[in-house]
């Protein structure tokens, strides 16, 4: 008489599969199972922030031969931080300065999964409805 439409739709796997990845991007982002996941995640946050840039061409000048040496030392000494909390994080001396961004990623992936939660619930309480009154409709 009356067939299930919701339970196999493409929509629904979807919502289900977007929930369940954002939940285990959550566990993994926040650290709950292990600190070395937060870890990971924060220097992946600040590879992925380093590795995105423009860069563009002058023609060369005395100024800008300065300034390129003092780019330059600038990142050598990027590089030595670097690679010195690389050091502090593998003895675990790190104080943790990051970690109101990794915070701030776990809120927001929380936000987002709260979200997707409602929408689902929503959907299947308007479809029950939308059921109801259909079956409704046919028995009168």
């Amino acid at each position: 008489m009356y067939e299930k439409h919701t339970s196999n739709s493409l929509y629904h796997s979807l919502l289900r599969v977007s929930l369940l990845v954002c939940a285990i991007a959550l566990v993994f982002e926040s650290g709950i199972l292990s600190e070395s996941t937060a870890v990971l995640s924060q220097n992946t946050h600040s590879y992925l922030a380093n590795a995105v840039g423009m860069s563009a061409g002058v023609a060369p000048t005395e100024l800008n031969q300065y300034t390129a040496q003092l780019t330059q030392k600038e990142r050598e000494l990027a590089a030595r931080e670097a690679s010195l909390s690389e050091r502090e994080i593998a003895v675990n001396l790190s104080t943790a300065p990051g970690s109101s961004s990794n915070q701030r990623a776990t809120y927001i992936m929380s936000s987002i999964l709260f979200i997707l939660l409602v929408l689902i619930l929503l959907n299947y309480a308007l479809d029950y409805l939308r059921q109801k009154e259909a079956r409704q409709t046919q028995t009168v």
